[in-house]
């Protein structure tokens, strides 16, 4: 088999590649996935994202220890369907703020040079407050249908709190509090695959392959011509091959492939084409803690699987299933230093623990809180044929301090006059620590990922970054990364806008080259 295009990865933005490629009936494009079809109705309702973690969908990866989040492995899930994370993830369209983009300090990368990308991908559905979205692009972008009466309480409450009412989040600054804008269209999930895959599909010029895992790219001396995957069959690529596997199966398939360190290359038993040292270094993810609490009232999503809200949902694609689970946020600076905001509050009405996988025992509210720009740097490995996942979470001290403080304002959130009606004690396994050193251990021994890894194929003007500008892997040919592992550093924000972003950049890249 031979293409023009050869796309690894149907996530977020292999989707939107091989759609915008396509275009051109000239080329040839082929889009490989190692999962399935997207098909499962927990993908289709919002509220069911949890029940396909650690599923056939999920890749479930375990990090390495952790040495400063009291040693644990922690659980990392990450899309592997048609969709990726897109298919799994809670639907926020949160694309960060203007210095997200400008910080990185690479020509053709800054916020005004990518918001026209943003703006493409976007259908914002209802209110475009100042024409802060898109409105004719291919991704329904939407308020929640049937918000919880304890979201309303929770932005009351931030009102109290003197934060800034923002008319729409995705404007040039994020610092205030709004209700959480969605990827859905009426009522259902609107993932990658639903706005850019689908509408594709009866292309004669776009083949989709699934259930095929890729074990390496194929080079003729330093030129990528294809992929290998897992029963030695071979995929090739006359023009390019583009990596689109994520912050963790893109660094690996280079690696895997012979693009990386060469002594750790040569340490897994891989032969070295390219000798590129920050091959899966860089890597950083949102790290996040929470505050549970005892809800006075039964209204929240702890009884959302009921036989009745899941008949609303079925037929009016209303109800409590309707719910992304983390309805309204928050950015706030932690201290009058920090030029945009530092940390994320996220509202849920629901005691929303142990990712989703524990089910609660009673009616609870969780504020969860996000380091939204990390200084500790990880990266990923490789230890024989496996992948090795090393966030060093908490490595730097200040990412603790910030974690803390933003815990203390979670706490007076609770604290509020709006929130009295519903807030009552803590509810387990939070155990109301007070004191720095209570919040911090709070933080090692209960912070989870919040499912946002970028990095580990570094974008930069500099011979050192893995890609450069225009997304091409250093020191060889044919082939480049196009998805949020070359995000230099962390937008403020969550990711799949990023991803969508760049998969439409990188298509504008490849149709000039």
């Amino acid at each position: 088999m031979e293409y023009d295009y050869v796309i690894v990865g149907a996530g977020s933005a292999g989707c939107v590649l091989a759609n915008r490629l396509s275009v051109d009936p000239n080329v040839s494009v082929a889009l490989v996935e190692a999962g399935g079809q997207d098909d499962k109705l927990e993908i289709r309702m919002p509220a069911g994202f949890a029940k396909l973690f650690k599923t056939e969908y999920d890749w479930n990866y375990t990090t390495a220890k952790q040495g400063e989040m009291s040693g644990r492995e922690l659980y990392w899930p990450r899309g592997r369907v048609i969709g990726g994370s897109s298919s799994l993830n809670a639907q926020m369209w949160v694309r960060g703020c203007q210095l997200d983009y400008d910080q990185w300090g690479i020509p053709g990368w800054s916020y005004d040079d990518v918001l026209p990308y943003f703006t493409k991908a976007e259908h914002r559905v209802g209110s475009n407050q100042g024409n802060v979205y898109g409105t004719s692009g291919p991704l329904y972008i939407s308020e929640l249908r049937s918000p919880n009466v304890t979201t309303a309480a929770f932005l009351k409450a931030c009102e109290e709190l003197g934060f800034e009412r923002l008319g729409e989040l995705n404007g040039r600054s994020n610092e205030g509090y709004s209700p959480t804008p969605v990827t859905q269209n009426r009522g259902r999930r609107w993932s990658a695959a639903d706005a850019y895959l689908r509408p594709a599909a009866g292309r004669p010029n776009l083949t989709v392959i699934t259930g095929t895992t890729v074990d390496r790219v194929l080079f003729d001396g330093r030129r990528a011509i294809g992929i290998q995957h897992g029963g030695g069959a071979q995929v090739k690529a006359r023009r390019e091959v583009i990596l689109s596997a994520g912050a963790i199966g893109s660094p690996y398939l280079l690696m895997r492939s012979g693009v990386g360190a060469a002594s750790e290359l040569r340490d897994a038993g891989v032969e070295v084409v390219h000798d590129l040292p920050e091959v899966g270094k860089n890597l950083q993810d949102h790290l996040a803690s929470g505050v549970y609490i005892e809800c006075r009232q039964p209204v929240t999503l702890t009884k959302a699987e009921s036989i009745g809200n899941l008949l609303r949902y079925i037929v009016l694609r209303s109800g409590m299933l309707t719910s992304n689970v983390g309805e309204a946020v928050a950015f706030i600076r932690t201290s009058a230093e920090e030029p945009a905001p530092d940390v994320e509050l996220i509202f849920a009405p629901v005691p929303f623990k142990d990712h989703g996988l524990t089910p609660p025992t009673g009616h609870g509210i969780t504020v969860g809180v996000v380091l939204l720009q990390p200084e500790s740097r990880g990266r990923i490995g490789l230890n024989g044929r496996d992948v090795v996942i090393d966030p060093a979470y908490l490595s730097e001290e200040a990412d603790v301090k910030r974690l803390v403080a933003g815990l203390k304002t979670a706490k007076q959130v609770f604290a509020t006059t709006a929130m009295k009606p519903y807030a009552g004690g803590p509810m387990a396994p939070y155990w109301g620590p007070e004191s720095d050193e209570e919040l911090a251990q709070w933080v090692r021994e209960r912070g989870e990922t919040l499912y946002h890894p970028v990095g580990t194929c570094r974008m930069g003007a500099d011979d050192a970054s893995v890609v450069d500008p225009s997304l091409r892997v250093r020191g060889v040919e044919g082939l480049r990364v196009v998805d949020v592992s070359i995000m230099p550093t962390l937008n403020r924000g969550h990711t799949h806008a990023p991803a969508i972003m760049i998969g439409e950049k990188g298509a504008d890249l490849i149709h000039s080259s």
